[in-house]
């Protein structure tokens, strides 16, 4: 088996982490030299960019550990999934079936009303 760090797609995340660290470095370093020279907006730049060469570097770690789905946890999700429907399903039926009579009068009332035209407001 090989292992997590040298496969096809882990060498590929290392030299995308790589490059990304390098131009966030880069970047980071260029508006240091502009605020240096009298831009004060690039002061924050100059501390943003070491914070995006952080953000790049969890994102690689959590890429790099992130764990496939098993078939048989797949298969658990999809039969949790299938109870919490017929569960709904039920729920719906026995709220139907319980009905309140005045909400279904309230209901009924609603009904009616949306099939009533609607009058004109403002005479034109």
């Amino acid at each position: 088996m090989r292992s997590k760090y040298f496969s096809r797609r882990a060498l590929v995340l290392h030299l995308a982490v790589i490059l990304w660290v390098a131009f966030s470095a880069t970047a980071g370093w260029w508006q240091v030299g502009r605020a240096v020279q009298g831009n004060s907006l690039s002061f924050l730049y100059s501390i943003e960019w070491p914070v995006i060469a952080v953000l790049g570097v969890l994102g690689w770690y959590a890429l790099l550990n992130i764990e496939k789905v098993t078939e048989s946890e797949e298969k658990e999700r999809i039969e949790y999934e299938e109870s919490m429907r017929a569960e709904a399903r039920a729920a719906r039926a026995a709220a139907i079936e319980e009905e309140d009579p005045s909400l279904a009068a309230y209901n009924d009332h609603l009904a009616q009303l949306s099939h009533v035209p609607k009058k004109r407001l403002w005479g034109h």
